[in-house]
């Protein structure tokens, strides 16, 4: 397993060891030991999946404390555009995101901690997404930034994603009162 650090510290790409033959292949996907011994030392409570059509985009999302959750991402069938922003007030990367293509041919993963909104965009059909999260669900700690917000930047290459209701309305990053302190 190779542990990547990216731009914004934190935020760590995960490549896994594959083990390809004429068979097919096997991986970990997660071994705890192992996520130990590279000083990721999270515990994972919930695990999820979605499923979606091309150009479906979900997020930017976040779980307020007291029930903020860590994900460890990664793509079972199809490909992502997966992102990251910081939302950590006094962070020297606040407002700043991490982006990167998560893909079911590479089994690249990537975690995000507790302070970071996070989106993605599917880039095929019947794309199956599935994350590793360190807190349980809470409805009434939902959060959401809009996914289009100019200040934050993110280049998604598409204009009009299939969207949920409640990501066409969320605030701007602006209007947007972080609960997480760096």
């Amino acid at each position: 397993m190779k542990i990547i650090k990216t731009s914004i510290p934190d935020l760590l790409i995960v490549e896994p060891d594959v083990f390809k033959d004429q068979r097919g292949y096997f991986f970990e996907s997660y071994n705890q030991e192992r996520y130990f011994e590279n000083d990721m030392k999270m515990i994972f409570v919930q695990d999820n999946e979605s499923k979606s059509m091309k150009n479906v985009l979900r997020g930017l999302h976040f779980q307020k404390p007291p029930y903020a959750q860590g994900k460890l991402v990664r793509v079972i069938q199809g490909k992502v555009l997966d992102v990251a922003v910081d939302i950590r007030k006094g962070s020297p990367t606040y407002g700043k995101f991490h982006a990167l293509e998560l893909d079911a041919l590479s089994k690249r993963m990537f975690y995000i901690p507790e302070g970071f909104a996070h989106g993605f965009l599917t880039l095929e059909d019947d794309t199956i997404f599935s994350y590793k999260c360190t807190n349980y669900y809470n409805k009434e700690s939902e959060g959401s930034i809009l996914w289009s917000d100019q200040t934050i930047g993110i280049n998604w290459n598409i204009n009009n994603p299939i969207l949920s209701e409640k990501d066409k309305i969320a605030p701007l990053f602006k209007d947007f009162n972080s609960p997480f302190q760096y």
